[in-house]
């Protein structure tokens, strides 16, 4: 009914006026011609609020719809005993990403659930392989609940663990896939404690320790399900390793707590209770892979050599071989390290990003998620042994040309005092599009995010149909380039990420196939407070701007995201109790600057977010209403911290497009 509605007001606003603007072509139109394309237009899904949008042809809806069905597809882990993966990704019928069994390369995925809320993560019960577990949430509201299924079942039905209400993360089997561990804020709903419970018995739930604050997880269980492996997050340059004792609950710190902050990343038992693999910057600038001999207390670095970060690994079951993923400038690079010989190979794998790695039990090979710029994620094995790659699935292309995907170019720029941000170009088909193009720049959220040269998924309509250039810029505080390049956005520094932008302006004047009088700006998160806070400060230099689930005031923003998620966030932005601090987040938060925006903007908001609240969103559209100005805005009932099912995700999309169409497109007069 509200899209209806705001379709039968367009239509009235229309016959009043007697003109039909498309493409900043104007004449006259009819009555008749406006109750016959009624029915031509996309229709929102029922649990988005739309407000200020126009219809949206279903010709722009048809054009972009291959675009909306690309996919991607996940790797959750092995079989224990079959060759048989465990992925997720959202099947034909589905709205959101679900779990699927593949039982050999290229077999059609075999459906394990079918929920409208989307699976988070899922693993196999270690010995028999006779249960999955896996998490899911309710609308987005990231409460995430712990579920088991039986994947033999015929029509297998989840069975809940958890209390239906609390927040349960990190959810571990142990290795004789008796018990479950998991970290949950069921106490008090602002600090995690850690749990144990017999995975048949969800009533046996018990606390084994109390800890304060959001930042805990459980990351492995030692190989004789006697020691629990936790991380102690408190910022991205700090974090600790914690050993405890299953039977006792004892605590024990693996780090020292020095005066030189270090950050842990990723953390994992070998195949015997002797040593600990872990990744951490206490070296320098970068994540290294580490190993700890918890007899000893020897840390051994195990890659000294490289520039860039460690993040992600995977130790075999002998224990005779790492995998890790080594992140060089955003690009993801496999290699496999031989820790009796010292030798190192790196498979020859398509440029773009590797994560999720997981041995198989036989310790030969490698399962992993890969995708690059020109094609959708997929799941690959590699046998380490005979060095054979095999492709398990195959995201389709809905009849799409893999090749006209672009690919990114990076360059490096220079902001104003010097610092090197990295930029990376996607530029439309120049035979499709002669000339100088309009451009998005597209901010990554975090802040302590990344832009990867990924699949764009339906972003590339953007690209290959509409002819606009992406311009997606690391500034400072990405991670990715060292552990100073990371810190320099902290505290009273924040204003200076948003500087960075004007290099990338810059860029754009100076560049023969990009019309800088036809530049966007777009982000989610922080990314959002970024496209705000650009909205205000480059106001002339930007014809319109996307702000999904964006910060708009810091003050506001940590008075009102969830108790376990502030003190974290506290750490990264400033403590606003703190007088001087709150007057500085007051002084750059884009909702007090909303006087220097007066280009249009696109909102995008879910109701359930409980990182950046939907009121951050609110707030910001009736200040900019107030002052005139044009804003679409789009909410939606059932999500959360962006939008995760389909049909939301599809309309979002085309209201984007058609954002980008009206607003960005259209020619403007250059700048005097």
């Amino acid at each position: 009914m509200a899209g209806m509605w705001q379709l039968c007001k367009d239509v009235k606003t229309a016959c009043q006026l007697g003109v039909h603007a498309h493409d900043g072509a104007v004449f006259r139109i009819t009555l008749p011609i406006l109750l016959t394309s009624m029915a031509a237009v996309a229709t929102p899904p029922p649990n988005l609020v739309v407000d200020g949008i126009p219809a949206i042809p279903d010709a722009l809806r048809k054009q972009a719809e291959p675009y909306l069905r690309l996919g991607m597809v996940r790797f959750q882990g092995w079989h224990p005993g079959k060759r048989e993966m465990l992925i997720t990704m959202r099947g034909a019928k589905q709205q959101t990403a679900q779990l699927h069994l593949v039982n050999a390369p290229g077999a059609k995925p075999a459906v394990l659930t079918n929920s409208p809320e989307p699976i988070r993560g899922a693993e196999f019960q270690p010995v028999r392989g006779r249960d999955v577990l896996f998490t899911r949430d309710v609308g987005g509201n990231e409460a995430f609940q712990l579920f088991r299924v039986n994947p033999d079942g015929e029509k297998p039905v989840p069975i809940l663990l958890s209390d239906g209400r609390s927040r349960f993360t990190s959810a571990r089997w142990s290795p004789d896939g008796r018990r479950i561990a998991y970290m949950s804020n069921q106490r008090n709903g602002r600090d995690y404690d850690l749990y144990v419970m017999d995975a048949a018995k969800p009533h046996s739930a018990r606390q084994l320790a109390r800890f304060k604050g959001g930042g805990w997880q459980v990351l492995d269980w030692a190989p004789n399900s006697a020691i629990l492996l936790l991380r102690e997050y408190i910022s991205i340059n700090e974090s600790y390793l914690h050993i405890v004792d299953v039977a006792s609950g004892t605590v024990s710190a693996m780090n020292q707590r020095s005066p030189r902050k270090v950050s842990r990343g990723a953390a994992s038992f070998g195949p015997d209770i002797t040593s600990v693999f872990f990744t951490d910057d206490a070296d320098g600038e970068f994540q290294q892979l580490c190993q700890l001999n918890l007899e000893t207390g020897v840390r051994r670095v195990l890659t000294p050599e490289a520039k860039w970060d460690v993040e992600e690994f995977a130790v075999s079951p002998k224990g005779n071989i790492v995998a890790y993923v080594r992140n060089e400038a955003g690009f993801g690079r496999l290699h496999l390290l031989d820790l009796t010989t010292g030798k190192l190979d790196t498979p020859k794998l398509p440029a773009g990003r590797v994560n999720s790695l997981h041995w198989r039990s036989n310790g030969i090979e490698l399962g992993f998620s890969q995708n690059t710029p020109g094609s959708p994620g997929d799941v690959w094995s590699l046998n380490q042994v005979t060095g054979k790659l095999e492709r398990w699935t195959s995201a389709p292309l809905h009849g799409l040309d893999a090749a006209t995907f672009a690919k990114p170019e990076l360059v490096n720029l220079h902001s104003f005092d010097g610092t090197k941000v990295p930029l990376f170009i996607y530029l439309p088909d120049e035979k499709k599009f002669p000339g100088p193009r309009p451009a998005v720049i597209w901010i990554h959220g975090g802040p302590e995010s990344q832009w990867r040269p990924g699949f764009l998924r339906q972003y590339n309509f953007l690209l290959n149909e509409l002819g606009i250039a992406i311009l997606a810029p690391n500034v400072r505080g990405s991670r990715g380039y060292g552990r100073k390049f990371l810190l320099l956005d902290n505290g009273m520094a924040r204003g200076n990420a948003v500087t960075d932008v004007a290099s990338v302006l810059n860029h754009a004047f100076r560049q023969q196939r990009i019309d800088g009088n036809r530049v966007a700006v777009m982000g989610g998160s922080y990314g959002g407070f970024m496209a705000l806070s650009c909205m205000a400060r480059f106001n002339s230099f930007l014809r319109c701007g996307v702000d999904v689930v964006g910060i708009s005031n810091f003050v506001t923003f940590l008075k009102n995201t969830k108790d376990y998620r502030r003190d974290l966030r506290r750490a990264e932005y400033g403590d606003e109790r703190d007088p001087k601090i709150r007057k500085f987040l007051e002084a750059i938060s884009p909702l007090n600057q909303v006087d220097d925006i007066t280009r249009p903007l696109l909102i995008v908001q879910g109701a359930n977010d409980p990182r950046v609240p939907a009121s951050e969103s609110a707030q910001m559209k009736k200040a900019l209403q107030d002052n005139g100005n044009t804003v679409w805005s789009l909410i939606a009932k059932d999500e959360g911290h962006g939008f995760r099912k389909q049909l939301n995700r599809e309309f979002q999309f085309l209201a984007t497009a058609l954002f980008f169409k009206q607003h960005l497109i259209a020619p403007a007069k250059p700048r005097q």
